[in-house]
């Protein structure tokens, strides 16, 4: 009986959001109702039990008896005059059906999700329309692009090493560039649903996932050309380009959990010397909020991939080269030289590596480097394009946090 009730209670969730929506109709203009939709995901659990015996058929049979009386039902009501009856309410009581079923089945966890995954979309008819029409065709195939890279291709790709030192695993770099593309891609989205106008900070924030170096030369521009918000542009630059240290202590993380307290001081450090006067800037700072300030082009497109793809496979090799050669020395001249460009790439290669020998130290010392290059170049950005104030508001404190960070990394 409790797999029973469990059945029916499915059904009813379904039903009560089914109902809800159609409260206002008369009665007899709907498909299926509240207490149809319960009887349904009964008949499922019943039509299970009996069909133990027969392999299946039976159900089956009960599953096409149902599916001919909802047809019939919906062609009989689409008929009417002024009736306009969803196909959406036919199909969620054929999952109805199918949950009661599954119940029965011994799935009751899983039955129960896919209801609450069910009640949910359903529930959401008029956000997701209006998301619909919200969204580009840039976005579409950004979408599009993610799921090739992450669906398509990761599974068919080789789980082994191979090539020269045996540096190059096909799947965990092109699992690199899978979690790399989702970040960028969940920002841009983020940013464009908050709206990158309603406030700089909040810009910042989502841009420090994208991409801190992109930020910092657009808002350096704006604060050229606008000297009155400078203050808050610069709280947007130093959070941005802190949430660097962070992000960079969970990839390392997340690849090699004992890489976080070799690394968890510097970053700690780093992070404390740019978030506070960040804070202190958002305090103090002008309230005038420009509004030019905008998400990224693109979401993401598949030829940046191959390339984040293709510089993680080159610094694999040439640490790994570097490693066998010139020794630790090589790979922090190597760390420095990525610093440059960007930081993931050198921190998800030496996480890697600090898995097969490489010492943690080292890993640590190579991804401290690659932080402060990054934040040095950034803080220069700033003060070239920006001007003297925010020069002395963002520049300095990425300065500072460069060096203190390279200090507590040595001792």
């Amino acid at each position: 009986m409790g797999l029973m009730a469990i059945a029916l209670s499915l059904g009813l969730l379904i039903g009560v959001e089914r109902g809800w929506r159609t409260r206002e109709m008369q009665d007899g203009s709907r498909v299926a109702g509240l207490r149809t939709y319960g009887l349904i995901a009964l008949l499922g659990a019943v039509g299970s039990m009996l069909s133990e015996g027969a392999d299946g058929y039976l159900l089956g049979i009960f599953f096409l008896g149902l599916t001919g009386a909802l047809t019939a039902s919906y062609i009989q009501h689409q008929s009417k005059p002024g009736n306009d009856v969803s196909l959406t309410s036919l199909i969620s009581a054929l999952l109805a059906f199918s949950f009661g079923a599954l119940v029965m089945r011994g799935y009751p966890v899983e039955a129960s999700a896919a209801t609450v995954v069910t009640t949910l979309l359903l529930s959401l008819k008029s956000v997701l329309h209006r998301w619909l029409w919200l969204l580009e065709k840039k976005e579409l195939w950004a979408a599009l692009e993610l799921l090739i890279i992450s669906v398509v291709v990761l599974p068919i790709l080789p789980n082994t090493t191979m090539g020269p030192w045996q540096a190059l695993n096909p799947y965990e770099i092109w699992w690199m560039v899978v979690l790399i593309s989702s970040i960028s891609f969940v920002g841009y989205f983020a940013m464009k649903i908050i709206g990158a106008r309603k406030g700089i900070m909040l810009t910042a924030l989502f841009a420090g996932l994208v991409s801190s170096t992109a930020l910092t030369l657009q808002f350096s521009r704006m604060a050229r050309d606008s000297k009155e918000a400078t203050p808050l542009l610069a709280a947007g630059i130093l959070f941005a380009c802190g949430t660097m240290f962070p992000r960079v202590l969970l990839v390392a993380g997340v690849i090699n959990p004992e890489l976080v307290p070799h690394l968890l001081l510097p970053v700690l450090v780093m992070s404390v010397v740019v978030y506070l006067p960040a804070l202190f800037l958002l305090y103090q700072g002008n309230k005038v909020v420009p509004n030019d300030v905008t998400p990224p082009s693109k979401p993401l497109s598949l030829a940046s991939a191959l390339g984040f793809g293709a510089l993680l496979a080159l610094i694999l090799l040439l640490s790994s080269a570097l490693k066998e050669n010139v020794g630790d020395t090589g790979i922090l001249i190597l760390a420095a030289a990525s610093g440059i460009a960007d930081v993931d790439p050198i921190n998800l290669s030496l996480s890697g590596m600090s898995r097969d020998g490489l010492m943690l130290n080292t890993a640590m010392l190579g991804i401290v480097i690659a932080a402060i290059v990054n934040s040095i170049l950034k803080g220069a950005m700033t003060a070239v394009i920006g001007g003297k104030t925010l020069a002395l508001q963002a520049a300095v404190p990425l300065w500072v946090a460069a060096i203190l960070g390279g200090m507590v990394a040595v001792i």
